[in-house]
Formats: C-alpha cells, sequence, structure tokens
C-alpha cells in the first residue's frame, strides 16, 4: 500500500486491508515494512524520532493486537521501536489469539543514498526468530536481512515453515537508471529454493519525497513455494495477493531431497569472518 504523513490513517488503511485479507481467507497476513509512517530514513532528520515507540505502547502494534484476535489471523506487524536510549527496526508477531509471541529486531541495518538507516537504528540484538503461530512456524525478517542466505538458512534451521520479509525498497536517489526489482526478487527466490521454504515478501508502493530525495517504491510483493517459483505477484497497485501452503507436503520435500541431511556444518567456520578466512 502507499503511505502518508498522516499516522494513524496509515494503521487505518493497513487495518482494512488485513480486513479485506481475511474475508478472502487469508490466515497470515503480512504488511509491508513500517507501514505506520513514511519511509523516513532518506533524510538524517531527529525530528523522525518521535515515530519510535516502545513493544507495548506502539499505535500500529496495539491496533494489529486488536484486529489480530478479532479475525483469528496472524499478523507479524513492523515497527519503529524505542527501547530506552536505543531504537530498532523492529517486528513483532501477533498470534490468532491476539498473543504477542515476541520480538525480532532487524539485523542487518543499510546505509546508502536515500536509504540512510543506520542514522536511526541499532544492529538487532534478538537474533534470528522463528515463531510457532496457529498456522505455522513464521521465520521472519525485516528488509536487507532479505539479501543474505544466512540469515534464511539459519531461520530454516530452526525449523521455519516459511519465510517473511516486510520490505521498503525503490528507486535509487543517485542512480535513477537502475531497476533493482528483477535482482531483489531473484535473490529471494533463490533462499525459498535453496531452503525449501516457501518465501513471502511484502513491499509498499508509491512515491515518497524526503527533504533531499525521492524515491519511488516499486511493490512487485510476491508469494513463492518451495522451490523458489512464484505463485503469485503484485505489481505497483494497492491490494493484496494470496496463495495456499501445503506445509506438510513442503516438510516431506525436504526430508525427501535430503538438503539438510547432506550439510557439512564442520567445513563452513570460514562464514564466520568477513575475509572467509579468519
Amino acid at each position: 500500500m502507499a503511505v502518508g504523513a498522516d499516522s494513524a490513517a496509515n494503521i487505518r488503511k493497513a487495518v482494512d486491508m488485513v480486513r479485506a485479507a481475511a474475508a478472502a481467507g487469508a490466515q497470515v497476513v503480512l504488511l509491508q515494512e513500517l507501514f505506520s509512517s513514511l519511509y523516513f530514513c532518506q533524510d538524517q532528520n531527529i525530528a523522525h524520532f518521535a515515530l519510535a515507540a516502545p513493544l507495548d505502547r506502539h499505535p500500529a502494534v496495539i491496533a494489529l493486537t486488536d484486529l489480530a484476535r478479532e479475525l483469528g489471523v496472524v499478523l507479524p506487524v513492523s515497527f519503529f521501536e524505542r527501547a530506552g536510549n536505543s531504537h530498532f527496526n523492529s517486528l513483532t508477531v501477533i498470534d490468532a489469539d491476539g498473543r504477542n509471541l515476541g520480538l525480532y529486531r532487524k539485523a542487518h541495518i543499510p546505509d546508502g543514498p536515500g536509504y540512510q538507516e543506520k542514522f536511526y537504528f541499532s544492529p538487532g540484538d534478538t537474533g534470528f526468530r522463528v515463531f510457532p503461530t496457529r498456522f505455522g512456524r513464521l521465520g521472519v525478517a525485516v528488509c536487507w536481512d532479505q539479501w543474505f542466505p544466512e540469515t534464511a538458512r539459519i531461520l530454516a534451521l530452526r525449523g521455519a515453515e516459511m519465510l517473511l520479509y516486510p520490505t521498503a525498497i525503490g528507486s535509487e536517489p543517485e542512480a535513477p537508471e537502475l531497476d533493482s526489482r528483477p535482482h531483489w526478487t531473484r535473490v529471494m527466490q533463490g533462499h525459498a529454493a535453496a531452503n525449501m521454504v516457501p518465501v513471502i515478501a511484502a513491499n509498499r508502493i508509491g512515491n515518497e519525497q524526503g527533504q533531499h530525495s525521492a524515491i519511488t517504491f516499486y511493490g512487485g510483493s510476491f508469494i513463492t513455494d518451495g522451490t523458489g517459483a512464484i505463485l503469485a505477484q503484485a505489481q505497483s497497485e494497492e491490494g493484496f495477493i494470496q496463495a495456499d501452503l501445503d506445509l506438510d507436503a513442503l516438510a516431506r520435500a525436504r526430508l525427501e531431497w535430503g538438503l539438510f541431511r547432506d550439510r557439512r556444518p564442520d567445513l563452513y567456520g570460514p562464514l564466520l569472518g568477513f575475509d572467509g578466512e579468519s
């Protein structure tokens, strides 16, 4: 969905769209990254810290918690978290009975023209988490995390039955000729294929003007199967997509292929260093 400067209006729009998806049969509904506000990370502006709130007091979390309980759906909720003197790009998972199952804080924080997240967010300290919900074990990560195969593999090893990535990505202010959408899509299709776990990615749409730049968010939200094939994909209009996933059949396929049986973690030590050596 496209958002504006009015956070309360953005939350109301999100609630309406979740209701529509639930009415169409959805059991797990993924909203985009930081859906209650404009993507404020285009600029370094201390005033934007006012958008942050603790987990139990953030308006988006409160509204979506009530909605999950009312509709009987599972809702991963992305929000700007304040925790003491620290701030995080966080996600909490609300189960279908309204219970808050815990918190994930975005691990990989980007920094570049138009995407200056290191000014606002500390690196996440929760580790990569999988949440057991009424409708499956959800492995959740946030936006820039989706480029790292290590994130997807850890979530799969911890029993995730699907990988969910709320996202805010679009044009590059200093490279308008660059269209990252095909690359963005393929890297997550690769995570699905390598782990034999479906991927669900939700991206925002619309043109958002910052102080010194503008970004056109290209949407393209999609759902894959366990081989990385796309089952459903949005374009750049508001709305939702949906797909049915047979989690039992996917689990059998992972066993049949033996990819996790044949791993060699004793040889993967070089992953623990930055240079592949130390």
